[in-house]
């Protein structure tokens, strides 16, 4: 068996192959453990930037009409589509989703006002989870609110 520290690629197959034919014997469990951990970690950690990243997108383009492009709507459109597979693939992490809310819109907040100079964007969420989601919905256009450098 191939030692997980050496090439964890070639062990986790080997480990898959244990599994399958039920060979207790040879599984590295601690390892196995912390791997099985990673996935709902990495999971967290995809959810979180794609809706910060959604964040991000939605706010320039409501507060920057007149710089939408076609790219914007294209990383909406994905990240709404990642975020949908994200929740049918594992439904538990929806309460995830609610409770990240908050941190992903204002660290896509923080991210819109350096790459676009943005001064006066919402402290608070301008938009229900419901909306973000909705591959229909874009924003108005809410540049009169919000000044430019």
């Amino acid at each position: 068996m191939t030692d997980y520290d050496v090439d964890v690629f070639r062990w986790s197959q080997e480990q898959a192959d244990a599994l399958k034919q039920g060979d207790i014997k040879t599984l590295d469990w601690p390892h196995l453990a912390e791997e099985i951990e990673s996935v709902g970690i990495s999971q967290k950690r995809e959810l979180r930037n794609r809706l910060k990243l959604l964040y991000n997108h939605l706010l320039k383009w409501a507060y920057q009409p007149e710089r939408r492009s076609s790219s914007w709507q294209v990383t909406i459109n994905n990240q709404r589509d990642e975020l949908a597979d994200l929740l049918t693939d594992s439904p538990s992490l929806r309460s995830y989703l609610i409770e990240q809310t908050t941190k992903a819109y204002a660290r896509g907040r923080n991210d819109a006002l350096i790459e676009v100079g943005l001064l006066q964007l919402p402290t608070t969420i301008p938009w229900s989870l419901d909306q973000i989601l909705d591959r229909e919905f874009l924003p108005e256009d809410n540049s009169n609110t919000g000044s430019k450098v």
